[in-house]
């Protein structure tokens, strides 16, 4: 057992009491004893702390002997969140989540006072997942706020939070939600252990580094999670029977296991009428469609123009520009792709010009200087609505990728060129497989004739409401979770 002095010390060179601006120590006394407070500054509330240190001060000398510690708490401080440990480690670790650490002569325990504030936004709605109705409210970068946010929708006693710390260094918090009762525990267990087995310094991209860890490295660009930043999705995907995860300093939650489907739905789709939603749904899966098939179909048409009946002959170019068209498509994509990473970094009040110079101004001056034809700038502005037109931008940029592909292969060896494309799309769509082994394509294979129905059409709430049968906790006995990475 360290001695009193030995202890201080030893936190004190731990955190950089003296070297480190923001690490504070406090020494005073207490009835007689000497005490040191540990705090990083900017984490405490002020107003507190001043409370606290006057309610220590009038603390008798007989209050103050060996194993007294709790009796100190509940009589002293009746602040809500208090707790007391003799180990440096954990001691450590509270500290520098922002606790307010207090050590006393002759006590062998420190008491932990969880005074932190961090600083924080507002929950706003996600620029990505805006709706024209519905709640505004969105995840921020304190994870304690986004539990709140799921806690305030779902009043479920069922419903966990486990937490966990990753990062050698960093010791990041991670979080994994489930409702007990629904969720198949199996996948709980391979999710939980996976999080458990990470030997990291730091999650330094947050949700995405923890991404790669569970699902594992691969090329395959299918997203194998989904993300959002709405409190109501991720409290919609509960109730399904999902997982979220959660990782302090990101608005980003992670949901699994997902299918393919999961990233062509969007919460505008339940609030209008079920008529309406179908229609925008369709619209979305169109877009999709077109976004991936589009420039490569047309390409191939006019190279076998001879198959096209007679009220199609006019598609195709009337002259051809400078150069080929494959190119003029692949120049398309790389500009389209240039634009949006140019948005990304134009602040906002220049962002709406900036794409009025690249989509009008840019196209109208390729034009004319012979570089493209209206038609390839016509289909490839459609393929970029299309992947803008997908929920997930993770999906669309996974789309763009075979969209590239298929148009590479048709360019350079026409019709047996397009279908070897989209045999390597199905491929490697077939062979994907989401977090625990589950089958990317479901419900479309295996076949679940109610649940594709769902996908396909926005159903009135009270019929949509059912759970995935790979998730169901009634299933667990008969699922055999794969723990390999990334479900393979």
């Amino acid at each position: 057992m360290k001695t009193y002095d030995e202890r201080v010390n030893y936190i004190s060179e731990k955190i950089g009491v003296g070297k480190s601006f923001d690490a504070v120590r406090r020494d005073f006394e207490i009835a007689g004893k000497n005490a040191s407070l540990f705090f990083i500054d900017g984490f405490v509330k002020d107003e507190l702390m001043i409370w606290i240190i006057k309610r220590l001060q009038e603390v008798s000398r007989q209050e103050i002997v060996p194993n007294a510690l709790d009796k100190l708490i509940k009589r002293k401080i009746s602040y809500i969140e208090c707790d007391s440990s003799e180990d440096l480690e954990e001691i450590q670790y509270s500290l520098l989540s922002g606790s307010v650490v207090l050590f006393i002569e002759d006590l062998k325990e420190a008491l932990i006072i969880d005074v932190r504030t961090y600083p924080a936004r507002g929950p706003e709605e996600p620029d990505l997942e805006k709706v024209t109705r519905g709640s505004r409210d969105g995840f921020v970068e304190t994870i304690v706020f986004n539990t709140a946010l799921i806690r305030r929708r779902i009043r479920d006693p069922n419903l966990r939070f486990e937490l966990y710390k990753v990062g050698k260094r960093s010791q990041n918090d991670v979080v994994i939600g489930y409702i007990e009762d629904i969720t198949n525990r199996d996948l709980v267990s391979s999710l939980r252990d996976k999080i458990k087995s990470i030997d990291i310094d730091s999650l330094v991209m947050a949700e995405k580094s923890l991404e790669e860890f569970i699902l594992g490295r691969n090329l395959n660009p299918f997203p194998q999670a989904k993300f959002t930043e709405r409190p109501d999705v991720a409290a919609a995907h509960l109730l399904e029977g999902h997982i979220i995860v959660l990782v302090d300093t990101t608005p980003s939650v992670m949901i699994l296991p997902v299918s393919m489907f999961h990233f062509t739905q969007h919460a505008e789709d339940y609030y209008q009428n079920p008529i309406i939603g179908t229609y925008i749904r369709w619209v979305r899966f169109l877009a999709i469609i077109l976004s991936y098939l589009l420039p490569s179909l047309w390409l191939l048409l006019i190279k076998n123009k001879s198959i096209l009946p007679e009220f199609l002959q006019f598609i195709g170019p009337k002259e051809s520009g400078e150069i080929s068209l494959l190119f003029q498509f692949l120049i398309l994509e790389i500009g389209l792709d240039m634009l949006r990473i140019a948005s990304i970094h134009t602040p906002n009040a220049l962002t709406t010009s900036l794409g009025i110079i690249g989509a009008l101004l840019l196209s109208d001056f390729a034009i004319k200087v012979g570089w493209f034809i209206p038609e390839t700038v016509l289909y490839g502005a459609i393929a970029g609505i299309g992947m803008f037109a997908t929920p997930s931008i993770e999906f669309a940029m996974a789309i763009r990728i075979f969209r590239l592909i298929l148009l590479i292969f048709t360019g350079l060896f026409s019709a047996i060129g397009f279908i070897i494309g989209i045999f390597i799309f199905l491929i490697t769509l077939l062979k994907t497989k989401s977090f625990g082994g589950i089958n990317y394509t479901w419900p479309l294979i295996p076949f679940d004739r109610k649940a594709l129905s769902t996908v396909l059409t926005r159903k009135p709430i009270p019929e949509v409401y059912q759970r995935p049968d790979f998730i169901r906790a009634k299933d667990r006995d008969k699922m055999k979770v794969d723990n390999r990475v990334g479900g393979r």
